[in-house]
């Protein structure tokens, strides 16, 4: 389970409208599987189909978070026009067991979806969301 605050759920959703039509991207910290704080990352691909964070903003989000005490616990990205789930390229791309990947889906404008995954090994396995 990860736990977030509503309040940053809703800046997900602001960050992914934002971006529309290409994905959004960014990390979450805290502790715990505990998110404190939402960080809106650039999507260089800017894309509508992927997403690669800029390198320069994700290392000044790590040393933030280490110097808070914190850790990045997931990263988020938008499915502008496809469900929350992960693409082919998403587990493809899924590097670090250990993070919990966070699909936000903008298919039906007026209800987001967001769900959590983690992606170990190609395996997939959804994560509860308890709001806080």
């Amino acid at each position: 389970m990860i736990r977030i605050p509503q309040n940053i759920i809703d800046a997900i959703v602001a960050h992914a409208r934002k971006e529309l039509p290409e994905e959004a991207c960014g990390l979450l910290t805290g502790k715990d599987n505990e998110v404190v704080k939402q960080y809106p990352l650039t999507n260089i691909d800017h894309s509508p189909e992927h997403f690669s964070f800029d390198p320069k903003e994700q290392f000044s989000v790590l040393r933030e978070a280490r110097s808070q005490g914190l850790q990045i616990i997931a990263n988020y990205h938008s499915h502008p026009e496809s469900p929350a789930r992960p693409s082919e390229e998403d587990i493809r791309l899924a590097f670090d067991p250990d993070i919990i990947y966070i699909i936000l889906s903008l298919k039906e404008k007026d209800n987001p979806v967001i769900k959590a995954f983690s992606i170990k090994n190609k395996n997939i396995n959804s994560i509860d969301i308890q709001l806080i």
